[in-house]
């Protein structure tokens, strides 16, 4: 058995972390990526800069404020499926489209070679069957609990750079880290039958508590990570252990078409205005154009595109090559010689991929319209009121909630929609306790994408859990908010030193949205 582990610093109650929230690596907007909205007439213009304007009222409901997803918003009953319903504006013909997206996402793929011949080309080394037994109801995933397993949440592995030659991979964002040398980019716990898995993620918990301003203790644990069953020999030394828990998946095609000028607009890498957030873009390559692009989708936004993250999820989840990344072994590296040597599901009369284009088509489809449900209890006093204490503590300076998207969508059903995300999709440093040590692009160990906040009072509803942060190490929304920090910590010192009366509609706002 071998195992490695990773381990977060100091608790945060117990040490500052003055000067790391300004360490971060100042990033210009590069050639090629506007900085102001070429989409919109002077008209537009000012109607967007009128609409996105900060709540100043808290008295009554924004304009619109119920409908998170413009125009796409789904009316649905807020039960168990809230987040797998279509874009309310999508036409017949693409609700056609966005059925047959579905089947696909949820589609058993088997191993190679198989009779089935248009699913076969699972692993060889893999963690999921299908895209649906990762995003489960299209809703967030969760670490392992008790007898559970670990499908909705994986272990990413990256080293550090050995040579010149790699160093300039990474500066020039060809590479946006480095796979571990046997176990590649991703611990892979499933294999086909012949064949090991490469190793299993185990989870200790260390439990403490955290005591308020008003005497109310909270309890919470602190995750320590690490690897057993190893089946192919050692780790790198260097390599390091990121766990991450699968996303919810509604109002993505929204998020696609903000404008990059205004997410960029929001950046302030060297705080400049002197409020203590320094946000900043990761600045990747699309992985089909090979230009570079505005991250804006995973943990540390590192995927520029949809279509992209779903190929990169076919290929290093599921282990199936699609055109955009034929990597027919999926995460295979080449110190596993049995796995490159298993037959792949490409059939020749169907392409050079195991998911050809109308699959990944329908699927990128299919992830761009699962709409974002309607908010509920908008106008609720209590409601409105944690909304102001949101603002007050300076929650909106990181979670923006408003954009409007571009006129020039390619899908009219996104096109000049105001949406209410929670997020300005730029990386922020949060602190030691939340490091990971892994540099993803320009994202540092402690930094991480805003995470929307549209539907995450739904969770339990469709989930059956409250796990929150990148790895769900929070049981619940009071958890999240109290291990913020970095440049969340004065929100969090905010949140600890309230009443619980302006606590409670605090955590009531959020469970509204």
């Amino acid at each position: 058995m071998l195992a490695r582990r990773t381990r977060p610093g100091p608790m945060w109650l117990t040490m500052t972390v003055a000067g790391v929230v300004g360490a971060t690596v100042a990033t210009a907007a590069p050639d090629g990526l506007p900085t102001v909205r070429d989409d919109l007439t002077p008209e537009d213009q000012a109607r967007v800069e009128r609409v996105t304007r900060p709540a100043q009222d808290f008295s009554k409901p924004e304009r619109y404020e119920a409908l998170p997803g413009g125009a796409a918003t789904s009316r649905k009953l807020a039960n168990r499926d809230a987040f797998s319903q279509p874009s309310a504006n999508l036409s017949f013909e693409e609700e056609g489209t966005f059925k047959l997206g579905n089947a696909l996402f949820r589609k058993l793929w088997v191993s190679s070679p198989s009779s089935t011949q248009a699913s076969d080309g699972l692993g060889p080394l893999f963690n999921a069957r299908a895209c649906q037994s990762c995003h489960l109801k299209d809703g967030r995933g969760h670490p392992p609990e008790g007898d559970s397993d670990a499908t909705s949440m994986f272990l990413r592995l990256s080293r550090a750079p050995r040579t010149p030659e790699e160093q300039a991979l990474l500066k020039d964002k060809t590479l946006l880290n480095l796979p571990d040398p046997v176990y590649g980019s991703q611990l892979q716990d499933l294999a086909v039958p012949g064949l090991r898995a490469e190793g299993r993620m185990e989870i200790a918990y260390e439990e403490f508590t955290v005591t308020l301003g008003d005497g109310t203790e909270v309890p919470m644990r602190r995750p320590d990570y690490s690897v057993t069953d190893l089946a192919y020999g050692p780790m790198d030394i260097s390599t390091t252990l990121s766990p991450r828990v699968t996303p919810a998946m509604i109002g993505l095609g929204l998020i696609e078409q903000i404008h990059p000028a205004d997410i960029l607009a929001l950046a302030d890498a060297d705080d400049a205005d002197g409020d203590g957030i320094s946000g900043k873009p990761n600045i990747v390559r699309d992985g089909k154009s090979g230009e570079l692009a505005l991250g804006r989708f995973g943990w540390k936004a590192q995927t520029g595109s949809l279509r992209q993250q779903a190929a990169d999820a076919f290929a290093g989840d599921i282990g199936i090559s699609s055109p955009d990344a034929l990597r027919h072994w999926g995460d295979c590296t080449e110190a596993q010689a049995d796995c490159l040597a298993a037959a792949t599901g490409v059939q020749e009369r169907l392409g050079d991929s195991e998911a050809p284009d109308p699959v990944l088509d329908l699927v990128t489809f299919y992830s761009q319209n699962l709409a974002v449900p309607a908010r509920r209890d908008v106008a609720d006093p209590q409601v409105l009121h944690g909304k102001q204490v949101f603002y007050d503590l300076g929650c909106a300076s990181c979670h923006t909630p408003k954009f409007v998207t571009r006129r020039d969508a390619p899908n009219d059903a996104h096109a000049f929609q105001l949406i209410w995300p929670y997020s300005d999709f730029l990386l922020h440093d949060m602190g030691l306790e939340l490091t990971d040590w892994q540099i993803v692009g320009d994202a540092r160990g402690g930094e991480w994408r805003t995470p929307p906040l549209w539907g995450i009072g739904l969770t339990e509803t469709v989930s059956g859990h409250t796990f929150f942060l990148h790895d769900g190490r929070a049981r619940n929304l009071t958890e999240a908010i109290l291990w913020h920090g970095g440049e969340g910590e004065a929100a969090r010192d905010g949140f600890a030193a309230l009443a619980k009366a302006e606590r409670d509609a605090l955590i009531r706002f959020l469970e509204s949205l």
